[in-house]
């Protein structure tokens, strides 16, 4: 992927790893276009940066989806670049009835979110130079820790649409790279924390952007970072520590 001269749009872009990319595509002379939910953030993220583009906007509506669509579409035609990285995690209690408006909320979030997105963007993607659609997943699509289980499984259900969607984009132009990240030190998962400023812990996201950018830069389409990488490659025996270790 070149990561120079490109229009990208970010999902999720208010904080985290997708803050951190949108603020080092800027740097590299990308124009850069955030969502996010939170106006208050968006405001004081374009104030901090005068060339971030930002847009208010609920992915995990489909009205939300389309109206960002077809708003990118006709405002920055331009755009060549869609990185799926908006989540939410979420601690799930199998054994118990669950809340079934969380589930949903977690599954549109993370994963019917980059599936509609995905489509409605492909048809505009093909007729762009350089064009990509970069899905976030997580190691834990690989080994899921147990007491999350239900974000756990739309990472491994990211990372199975990555590959079909690759699969059939195989004929255009447009690249389908997914992002594997270790544990990162955000505010992921701060909603399922009695302590909402607590960290998500994990490697400093300096650490992930460069390696996440170095694959990116070197045309790697399946980019495991850190830990994601043993994840990945000993699943069943890396299960039974993970759980082990987590409780």
């Amino acid at each position: 992927m070149n990561t120079t001269g490109n229009t990208i749009l970010i999902t999720g872009g208010t904080s985290g790893i997708g803050l951190a990319f949108a603020e080092e595509f800027l740097r590299l002379g990308n124009t850069v276009i955030i969502c996010g939910r939170r106006e208050a953030r968006l405001a004081a993220l374009a104030e901090k940066h005068p060339n971030l583009v930002t847009k208010a906007c609920d992915i995990a509506s489909t009205a939300g989806r389309e109206e960002l669509y077809n708003w990118a579409a006709q405002n920055y035609p331009e755009t060549n670049v869609l990185i799926n990285n908006a989540g939410i995690q979420l601690a799930t209690d199998l054994t118990n009835p669950v809340a079934l408006d969380k589930v949903r909320m977690e599954v549109e979030t993370n994963f019917i979110a980059p599936v509609h997105l995905a489509s409605l963007f492909a048809g505009h993607l093909r007729s762009k130079a350089g064009a990509a659609i970069i899905n976030v997943s997580s190691g834990l699509a690989f080994v899921p820790i147990a007491f999350m289980p239900v974000y756990c499984a739309t990472k491994a259900a990211m990372h199975s649409l990555t590959l079909s969607l690759r699969h059939q984009l195989r004929d255009s132009s447009v690249q389908v790279i997914e992002v594997i990240p270790p544990s990162v030190d955000t505010e992921l998962g701060h909603d399922r924390r009695v302590d909402k400023t607590q960290s998500h812990g994990g490697i400093p996201i300096s650490e992930f952007l460069a390696e996440a950018m170095e694959g990116l830069q070197n045309g790697t389409l399946e980019i495991a970072v850190g830990m994601s990488k043993g994840l990945r490659a000993k699943r069943e025996e890396m299960f039974a520590a993970i759980n082990t270790y987590q409780g």
